[in-house]
C-alpha cells in the first residue's frame, strides 16, 4: 500500500489541523475507508467553556466522510469524564448516547461517533480505525483467527465480532491491557485499529499493517493460482450495453414498487469477471465484508438471471418475478432477525448482479447509488481474495439484522437533507443549451431531479453540466449531445441516459428553431428544417420517452414547450407557426395515448423570451422588427407592451411552469396548455 504522508504538508500542522490532514490522507485511499466509514481521534490539552485546561478527545462526528472531513466535523469531549466508564460492566446504547452528549464541550458540535469510547480507552494520543479491504479479507474467512495469526503472529490481537458501542470498546481495552505491546487490534469482520504518539506514527502503523496483509494475500493467491480476474462476457460491449439499456427501465420499474430509485450501471472488466464466477455469486449471499456497508448495500445482493432469449415480455416477467422473490426473502429476513419495535425499510435490493452483463446499484439519487456501487466494488474484491486464500464468511444474519436496524447507526441517515419536489426523478431536457432549456434544467436540478442535458451545442452543454454539478452536487447532471432531427442520435442519447440513471420520469421537449420570412419568400429547405426540429424532432424524443415509460410501468411526464404561435400565429412566421401547431397536436395525441400508462402530457406556450435565447438572433430580431414595422432596437419593448400585463417574459418564468407540470402538484392535469406570455388575448386557449 502506498504511503501518502507528506512531511512538507504535515509538519506545518498541529492539533486538530493535523488530525484533519491525517484523516483526509486515510480517506484518499478507498481501500482503507469509503463514504463515511472509519474514524479518527486525537487526545490533547485544551480549554473548556470557562477557560480551564482540560484533556480533550477530538473525534470525528457521526457520518462525516474522512476523505473530505473538516475541522468543524470533529467533536470535542472531556476525556477525564469518559475514562471512568472503562470500569463499568455494562451500558445500554441509550445510556451511552446520553453520557457522551454530557461530555461534549461544544453544544454545536456534531454527535460524537458511536465508537468514541473505543478511542478514549486506548491511551495513545492518536487512534485511527479503518475498514481496510486487505484486513477484512483476512477476517472474512472461515478461520479468521488462524489467518490473523499467520500474518502477524502474536503482535496483533483479534477481537471477536461485536456491534460497535460500549461492549466493543471494553473488549478492545481488555485486549490492550493483556498485551500493551500490541502493534494494532483487528476487529473481526469489521476492520483495523491502530495508534501512535503522533499522527504520522498512527498513520504509518495503518499502512504497515495493511501492506503486510496485502503481501500475504498476493503471495497466497499466486501459490494457489486462483482468483482470475479476467473479464469474461459472451457479448460484444455494444450489444451488452444495448441489452443493459433495455433491462434498466424494466429493473427500475420492478425496484420502485414503494418509492422511486435511480440506478447506476457498471460493466467494467472487474465486474464482469465477478458476475461470471458462480462461486463468487454464491459467496455474495453471505453478506457485506464489514457491517457498516449494510445501510447502503443491504444485507445481500440480487443475482438476476436473464432468460436466454431476452424478449421484452419474457424479460419483464423474469425481472419482476426475481425481484419480488428477493423482496419476499428480505421480508422473512426482517421478521426473523430485525429487533422488535423497528419498522422495515423497503424490501428491494440495492445491489443487482447480472451474470454476463454487469452490476446495477440503486439509490434515492445518483450519489446514493454511487455509494452502494463503490462499496460493492470493494466487496467484490474482498470476496474474491478471501475465497482465494480460504472461504469467504460474513457476519451472521442475526448480527446483520441487528446492525441494519440499529438506531445508533441509522442516525447517520437522519442527517441527510430532506427530499425536494423532484427528488428521485430523472428528467431529460432537449435544447438545454438555450435560454429556456437552461433555466428549466437548472430549476429541476435545484428541486432534486437528476437531469440529462441534451443539445447540438456540445461545448455550451458541457459547460452548463459542469456549472450545475458545481452548484448542486456531483452527478446531478450529465451532458449528452443529441440532434433531435436524427433518429440514430436520439436513440443513442436515450440509451446513454438510461445507462446513466436507470430510466426516465420526465421529458421536457424544448428544442426548436425559427425562420422569419413571408410564405412567398420561403424555400422548401427552410420549411423542412422547421418541421424537422419543431415537429419530427419532438416526435422522435417523445417516442423514445414513451417506450421507456412503458417498460418502467411507473407512469411518466412529458412537458412540451410549444409557443403562443400555436394559437396566435404571426405573419412572416409560417414554418415556425405551422410546425409548432403540429407539435401541439402531437402532444394532444400523446395525452390521449399516455393516459392508460399514467403518462401526463402538457404544453407551455411562451412568447418573446429573449434572455439567453438562440432563437432571437440579431437576424431574427431584424426580421421580426420588420414584420411588426418597428425599429429593431424596440423589439423587446414592443413585445412587452403588446401583452396585457406589460411584463417581460423570462426563461425562469417558463421554468416555473415546467416545474409545476412536471411535479405532483399537477398530478391530475393532462392535455393542458399553459400560456407564459404576459397575456396575449389572441393566444388565450379556447
Amino acid at each position: 500500500m502506498k504511503n501518502r504522508w507528506c512531511d512538507t504538508l504535515a509538519d506545518r500542522l498541529e492539533g486538530r489541523d493535523a488530525l484533519v490532514y491525517a484523516s483526509r490522507t486515510i480517506g484518499e485511499d478507498s481501500s482503507l475507508v469509503l463514504w463515511g466509514g472509519g474514524n479518527s481521534s486525537l487526545k490533547c490539552i485544551g480549554k473548556d467553556h470557562m477557560g480551564r485546561d482540560v484533556r480533550i478527545l477530538w473525534i470525528k462526528g457521526s457520518g462525516a466522510d474522512m476523505r473530505t472531513v473538516t475541522r468543524e466535523q470533529f467533536t470535542p469531549l472531556r476525556l477525564d469524564e469518559l475514562l471512568p466508564l472503562s470500569e463499568r460492566d455494562a451500558m445500554t446504547d441509550e445510556e451511552l448516547v446520553a453520557y457522551q452528549a454530557s461530555c461534549v464541550l461544544d453544544p454545536k458540535a456534531p454527535r460524537p461517533s458511536v465508537e468514541t469510547l473505543l478511542h478514549a480507552f486506548l491511551p495513545a494520543l492518536n487512534v485511527y480505525h479503518t475498514h481496510a479491504d486487505a484486513i477484512c479479507t483476512l477476517t472474512d474467512t472461515s478461520d479468521s483467527a488462524k489467518m490473523v495469526s499467520t500474518v502477524y503472529g502474536n503482535t496483533v490481537a483479534l477481537v471477536p465480532y461485536v456491534r460497535p458501542g460500549f461492549r466493543l470498546a471494553k473488549l478492545v481495552l481488555e485486549a490492550y491491557r493483556r498485551q500493551p505491546s500490541l502493534r494494532a487490534i483487528i476487529l473481526d469482520k469489521h476492520g483495523l485499529v491502530t495508534w501512535g504518539g503522533t499522527p504520522k506514527a498512527a498513520y504509518s502503523a495503518t499502512i504497515r499493517m495493511v501492506s503486510e496483509a496485502e503481501r500475504f494475500i498476493a503471495k497466497t493467491i499466486r501459490i494457489r493460482r486462483g482468483a482470475s480476474r479476467r473479464a469474461i462476457s459472451n457479448m460484444p460491449r455494444a450489444e451488452r450495453r444495448a441489452l443493459a439499456s433495455r433491462l434498466a427501465p424494466i429493473l427500475r420499474g420492478a425496484l420502485c414498487r414503494q418509492r422511486r430509485m435511480l440506478l447506476l450501471f457498471d460493466d467494467s472488466d472487474a465486474v464482469l469477471a465477478f458476475v461470471h464466477d458462480p462461486r463468487a455469486l454464491v459467496s455474495s449471499q453471505q453478506g457485506p465484508f464489514t457491517p457498516d456497508h449494510v445501510l447502503h448495500t443491504k444485507a445481500k445482493p440480487l443475482c438476476l438471471n436473464l432468460p436466454e432469449e431476452p424478449l421484452v415480455q419474457s424479460l419483464t416477467a423474469t425481472v419482476h418475478e426475481q425481484v419480488e422473490r428477493h423482496a419476499s426473502d428480505y421480508r422473512r429476513y426482517y421478521e426473523a432477525y430485525a429487533p422488535s419495535g423497528t419498522t422495515m425499510v423497503d424490501p428491494y435490493p440495492r445491489v443487482i448482479l447480472v451474470p454476463g452483463l454487469g452490476l446495477f446499484t440503486s439509490g434515492k439519487d445518483r450519489r446514493a447509488a454511487r455509494i452502494a456501487h463503490d462499496l460493492y466494488r470493494h466487496t467484490m474484491r474482498v470476496i474474491q481474495d478471501a475465497s482465494a486464500i480460504d472461504t469467504y464468511a460474513s457476519i451472521s444474519n442475526e448480527d446483520m439484522g441487528e446492525f441494519e436496524y440499529w438506531p445508533l447507526e441509522n442516525y447517520k441517515l437522519s442527517l441527510l437533507p430532506p427530499e425536494k419536489t423532484l427528488s428521485r426523478r430523472i428528467a431529460l431536457v432537449t435544447g438545454a443549451a438555450g435560454g429556456i432549456g437552461r433555466a428549466i434544467a437548472a430549476r429541476f436540478v435545484r428541486e432534486g431531479a437528476a437531469v440529462i442535458l441534451t443539445d447540438i451545442d456540445e461545448p455550451k452543454l458541457q459547460a452548463l453540466s459542469n456549472e450545475l454539478n458545481r452548484q448542486c452536487g456531483e452527478d446531478n447532471t450529465i451532458a449528452v449531445p443529441m440532434d433531435v432531427t436524427n433518429e440514430a442520435s436520439v436513440t443513442k442519447a436515450f440509451q446513454t441516459a438510461v445507462l446513466a440513471y436507470g430510466g426516465l420520469d420526465i421529458l421536457v421537449s424544448n428544442a426548436g428553431i425559427a425562420k422569419s420570412a413571408s410564405v412567398d419568400d420561403l424555400t422548401v429547405a427552410d420549411w423542412n428544417a422547421a418541421f424537422a426540429v419543431n415537429s419530427t424532432g419532438h416526435f422522435l424524443v417523445c417516442r423514445e420517452a414513451m417506450r421507456i415509460f412503458k417498460s418502467q410501468g411507473l407512469g411518466g411526464n412529458i412537458v412540451v414547450v410549444a409557443s403562443k404561435n400555436v394559437l396566435a400565429p404571426g405573419k412572416h412566421f409560417g414554418p415556425y407557426s405551422a410546425s409548432k401547431a403540429a407539435q401541439a397536436q402531437l402532444a394532444r395525441v400523446l395525452a390521449l395515448e399516455g393516459a392508460e400508462l399514467r403518462v401526463r402530457v402538457n404544453m407551455i406556450n411562451p412568447d418573446a423570451v429573449f434572455e439567453g435565447s438562440g432563437l432571437w438572433s440579431p437576424e431574427m430580431r431584424r426580421s421580426r422588427a420588420e414584420a411588426y414595422g418597428i425599429p429593431v432596437e424596440d423589439i423587446e419593448s414592443y413585445c412587452v407592451q403588446r401583452n396585457l400585463l406589460k411584463v417581460p417574459v423570462l426563461p425562469q418564468d417558463v421554468a416555473e411552469a415546467a416545474l409545476f407540470l412536471a411535479s405532483d402538484r399537477s398530478a391530475k392535469t393532462t392535455g393542458a396548455m399553459i400560456p407564459v406570455d404576459g397575456g396575449i388575448k389572441e393566444a388565450f386557449p379556447r
